[in-house]
């Protein structure tokens, strides 16, 4: 039953991203193994020509650098940069521990640090990801609108609506709107577009005062804006800048847009990895089911096929809702589904995100609706529980 099927998508999701990450494992070791073993052979080749030039022995040479190794943990580095641990660098170290970003380069070294971080991490970090879903919920009744306002604006110049009509007055608008409804994959584009765009002028922000490439700047971006934070490079380390107070609010409010962008591109996109694993599964379900269905035909060579007993009609998201039930008390009883009918079905989820999303953009109280019961995925907290409550993304059971 229900148990059942969260429990298929629960290991099918589990397989698939070990096998991402298998994958990723493999392409990264492919591609930077060879560097590795190089950059090791040309430091070990200084490291004994230092010790031949300053006839010191490599196990001195060695605690040294270990030393220096402590050091850099410390804060302490070669080339002079800012104090770690005044105000700003302090600041600044508690804005990525909240984002969850946590470059790594300032770490707390004493007892009472670390301590105080576990408490201070567990509130800022739980503040700072309601922020990130309220920030996504505002975003997503934006994108919305927006583009329920585009609609209209196209329907006026092509003659649907009335120039002079008011918005919500008259039954003709109404009416013209009433089957239109905006595209969920929209909302992804133009999350995509915000990011680039974000990116972009950040990093024309850090190559020039940084002195990184702008290769390296994009990277940066989608490093720090997505939370990962490896910490190889770091924006606003040096000492002093020119018009430093001026950059310090740039790089914060740059990083500030881009981790609520991305975060609320990677929901999304979350959303549709959950379609495409449903997908996945009636796909093998289906393909179970025609199995069982021809060994079944054999015994039963003159039962009726539902499927080619139904009467064509247009396919509308109360319909697939009919359909839905009807499909299931078919599988229930044994008998073979059309594939005609596993296709209608299938575009429930899409057609209901839809329609909520319409409703977001209309101002429409939101209700609850049988099928977001069914699915597989509804339910949870935080971004999940908000992309499916905006969105309505309802996977049907079948």
């Amino acid at each position: 039953g229900r148990l059942n099927a969260d429990n298929a998508r629960f290991l099918l999701l589990a397989v698939l991203i070990v096998l991402y990450m298998l994958c990723g494992a493999a392409v990264f070791s492919a591609i930077e193994l060879p560097t590795e073993r190089e950059a090791k052979e040309r430091w070990e080749e200084r490291l004994e020509n230092f010790t031949r030039r300053h006839n010191l022995s490599r196990a001195e040479l060695r605690h040294f650098l270990r030393e220096y190794e402590e050091a850099s943990v410390a804060g302490i580095r070669v080339d002079d940069i800012r104090p770690r641990w005044d105000f700003t660098g302090a600041f600044y170290f508690v804005g990525t521990v909240v984002s969850t970003i946590g470059f790594g380069m300032t770490t707390p070294a004493t007892v009472g640090g670390k301590i105080f971080l576990i408490f201070y991490g567990l509130i800022g970090c739980a503040g700072t990801i309601l922020f990130f879903n309220l920030f996504l919920e505002r975003l997503i009744t934006v994108i919305a609108y927006v583009m329920k306002s585009c609609h209209e604006r196209q329907l006026r110049r092509k003659g649907v609506l009335p120039h002079n009509s008011r918005r919500g007055s008259g039954t003709s608008e109404a009416d013209s709107l009433a089957g239109w409804k905006p595209s969920v994959y929209y909302v992804m584009l133009i999350l995509c577009v915000a990011s680039l765009i974000i990116s972009c002028c950040a990093s024309a922000m850090y190559t020039p005062i940084e002195g990184w490439s702008y290769f390296d700047s994009l990277y940066f971006c989608f490093v720090a804006f997505s939370t990962i934070g490896f910490g190889d490079l770091v924006s606003s380390q040096n000492i002093k800048y020119e018009s430093q107070g001026l950059y310090r609010f740039g790089n914060f409010v740059f990083i500030l847009m881009g981790v609520c962008c991305i975060y609320s591109l990677f929901n999304v996109i979350s959303i549709v990895i959950k379609q495409s694993i449903n997908w996945i599964l009636k796909k093998l379900d289906c393909r179970c089911c025609h199995r069982c269905q021809r060994k079944l035909f054999r015994s039963r060579r003159n039962v009726v096929m539902p499927g080619n007993m139904r009467s064509q009609r247009n396919i509308s998201i109360e319909t697939d809702i009919v359909n839905e039930s009807d499909t299931d008390g078919r599988r229930l009883s044994g008998e073979m589904i059309s594939m005609k009918d596993f296709l209608a079905s299938n575009k429930v989820s899409l057609a209901i995100m839809q329609k909520q999303l319409s409703e977001t953009a209309n101002g429409y109280p939101r209700q609850m609706s049988s099928n977001s019961k069914q699915n597989g995925f509804s339910g949870g907290v935080g971004a999940l529980a908000i992309m499916n409550n905006r969105l309505a993304e309802t996977s049907v059971d079948r």
